[in-house]
């Protein structure tokens, strides 16, 4: 379990941070379109697109340390 919220962590984080490049750069790098389906699939956010990526990275970080203290709170 510890695993699993460390990696689900680990790749929102680099979603968010993805989204973010990408949103600033004006979509340049193509290659990070995976970001456009989090932000852009979602009505409420048109407009908000940097501060839902933030928001995921954040998210992600959490998970990433949450995943960490739960595997040395059980050892």
């Amino acid at each position: 379990m510890k695993k699993l919220v460390e990696v689900l962590g680990t790749l929102l984080l680099l979603s968010g941070v993805c989204g973010v490049v990408r949103e600033l750069t004006d979509g340049e790098f193509r290659f990070l379109a995976l970001t456009r389906f989090l932000t852009e699939g979602v009505p409420f956010l048109r407009g908000y697109e940097i501060a839902a990526n933030v928001v995921v990275a954040a998210m992600g970080l959490g998970m990433a340390i949450a995943g960490d203290r739960y595997g040395r709170a059980r050892a």
